[in-house]
C-alpha cells in the first residue's frame, strides 16, 4: 500500500475504535454488486445485494461517505440511517439477503483519470461500496462492471461473461469463488492492452498503455518465478487460475484478490534495472500473505505487511543473490532504527492504533521485516522456512494474530521463542503494565 492508502487505512481504523466495530454478530457470506463508475464525472453509483448470517433485527454496515438511495428486501423497503458512516437496517426475523442501492463522489477508496480513461480502486472498499470493512469477515463476490464499451477491465476472479449494452456500454461478469476479506475487493479499467502468458495452470495478464508487448515481457519475465518461489516457501499453491498486474496511471501500489495495480513509472525501473522489482515481489506476495493469510484486526496488521516485505527481499536473495538480500535488509533496518532513535518505537502487536502516524507505517513494513530477517538467522533456514509454511499451510484461507505466528515458528524450532518475541515483537515505548498483559496473553499457551 502507498502512504495515502495507508492514511487511509489509518482514518478507517480510527473511526472503527471511536465509534466501535461493525457488530461481530453479523456474517457476511456473499455480495453480489452491480457497479457503474462515471470517470469523467468521478463518481459511481450501483446497487449490491448482501447474503448474511444473523441472530440480530438490525445490521450494521460501512459506507463511507456514500449516499443510500434505497433498502430493499424482496420487493419490500426497509427503514435504514447512516450515522457515523455506517448504514443501519432493522430487518425482519430470518431475513437473510437485502439489496441497497447507492452512489457518491467518493474523495478515497477510489481513484479516477478522465485524462487516461483509466479508474482504479484503492483501500478501503466501502468507499465505492457498501460493505463490512472488517479484515476477519471473508466473504465470496459476484462483480459486474457498466463501463464504456472501448475500456479493458480487470476485477477479482474469474471473468465470466461480457455482454454489449445500449450507448456503446458493455457489462463484464467476475465471480471470487474463494471467501476474501472486502479490503481486497476491487477492480480497475482503462484503454489497457493487455499482453498473456501461460506457466503450467496458471494464466499471467499484464495490462498496460505505454509499453511495447516486448517492453511488457521483460517487466514481468520474472512474475512466473515469483509464483514458484512463493509457492514453495508458503508450502500452498496459488489460490486462482489467473494473476494480472496493472500499470495504471498515478502511484498506485495495491494488492487485491488475483491482481495487482502498481504505478505505471514500476515498469520504467525495472527495464532500467532488472534487480528493481521489489515492489512486484512485495504485491505478489501478499496473494499468500495478506490476502489469503490476513490479520484478524489492523493491531496485527504486521503479519500482512512485514511478511510481505521480508518474503519480497528474500525472492530477491534468490534471483539476484546474497548481497541484493541483505542490501534490502539493510534498508529495513536502517529504516527502523530512525524511528527507534527519534523515540517512537512501538510494540508490533499495536497495543493503541488510535493515531497511526508514518513511523508506524515504517515499524508494520520494515521493522517487520527486520525482525523476521533475524529470527531467521536465530532460528536457522530449515527451520525457520518449515515454520513459515507450517503458519501458512495451517492458517491459509483464515484469520490470524500474533499468537498464530508464534506458536509456528515455535513449533518448527522445538523450543521456545519467548524471549526473542519479547525483545523484538512486544518491546516497544508502550507502558509496562500494557505490554506486560500483552506478554502475558501471547505466552499464555506452553508449545511442547
Amino acid at each position: 500500500m502507498s502512504e495515502k492508502r495507508w492514511l487511509c487505512l489509518a482514518l478507517s481504523v480510527v473511526a472503527i475504535l471511536i465509534f466501535g466495530q461493525v457488530a461481530r454478530a453479523l456474517d457476511v457470506l456473499h455480495y453480489t454488486a452491480t457497479l457503474e463508475p462515471d470517470i469523467a464525472a468521478k463518481s459511481i453509483k450501483g446497487t449490491v445485494r448482501i447474503r448474511f448470517v444473523t441472530d440480530s433485527p438490525e445490521v450494521e454496515f460501512n459506507c463511507g461517505d456514500l449516499a443510500i438511495d434505497s433498502v430493499r428486501l424482496g420487493g419490500a423497503t426497509l427503514k435504514f440511517s447512516v450515522v457515523d458512516h455506517r448504514l443501519r437496517v432493522s430487518i425482519p426475523k430470518h431475513a437473510r439477503e437485502i439489496e441497497i442501492e447507492f452512489h457518491g463522489t467518493p474523495k478515497y477508496g477510489i481513484q479516477f483519470f478522465p485524462d487516461r480513461q483509466q479508474v482504479y480502486t484503492v483501500f478501503s472498499t466501502s468507499q465505492w461500496m457498501v460493505c463490512v470493512d472488517d479484515p476477519a469477515d471473508k466473504a465470496t463476490l459476484t462483480l459486474k462492471l457498466i463501463l464504456p464499451a472501448n475500456l479493458t477491465p480487470i476485477a477479482n476472479g474469474q471473468l465470466v461473461s461480457q455482454r454489449d449494452l445500449p450507448n456503446n456500454k458493455r457489462v463484464s461478469e467476475w465471480q471470487q469463488r474463494t471467501a476474501i476479506p472486502t479490503y481486497i475487493f476491487g477492480f480497475a479499467a482503462g484503454p489497457f492492452q493487455v499482453v498473456k502468458e501461460k506457466r503450467g495452470n496458471i494464466e499471467f495478464q499484464y495490462f498496460v498503455t505505454n509499453y511495447n508487448e516486448n517492453e511488457v515481457r521483460r517487466i514481468f519475465r520474472d512474475t512466473p518465478d515469483m509464483l514458484e518461489f512463493f509457492e514453495a516457501h508458503a508450502g500452498v499453491k496459488y489460490a486462482d487460475r489467473t494473476y494480472s498486474q496493472v500499470l495504471a496511471a498515478g502511484r498506485v501500489e495495491q494488492e487485491m484478490s488475483s491482481f495487482t495495480a502498481l504505478r505505471e513509472t514500476y515498469g520504467k525501473q525495472v527495464l532500467e534495472n532488472e534487480q528493481d522489482l521489489w515492489l512486484g515481489a512485495h504485491e505478489f506476495a501478499h496473494q499468500w500473505w495478506g490476502n489469503m493469510v490476513t490479520c484478524r484486526d489492523w493491531n496485527n496488521f504486521w503479519l500482512n505487511e512485514g511478511i510481505a516485505t521480508f518474503i519480497a527481499a528474500a525472492y530477491i536473495e534468490h534471483r539476484f543473490g546474497r548481497a541484493a538480500y541483505l542490501r534490502e535488509i539493510e534498508t529495513n533496518r536502517a529504516n527502523y532504527e530512525k524511528v527507534r532513535a527519534a523515540g517512537k518505537d512501538k510494540s508490533l502487536l499495536f497495543p493503541d492504533w488510535l493515531h497511526p502516524t508514518r513511523e508506524d507505517r515504517t515499524l508494520v513494513y520494515d521493522k517487520g521485516a527486520y525482525i523476521l530477517h533475524l529470527l531467521r538467522e536465530e532460528m536457522g533456514e530449515r527451520a525457520f522456512w518449515n515454520g513459515l509454511r507450517l503458519f501458512t499451510q495451517r492458517h491459509f484461507g483464515k484469520s490470524v494474530v500474533t499468537d498464530d505466528f508464534v506458536a509456528a515458528m515455535e513449533e518448527a524450532n522445538g523450543k521456545s521463542l519467548k524471549e526473542f518475541f519479547a525483545k523484538w515483537v512486544l518491546s516497544s515505548l508502550v507502558r509496562t503494565h500494557v505490554k506486560r498483559n500483552l506478554q502475558d496473553r501471547l505466552y499464555s499457551r506452553r508449545i511442547s
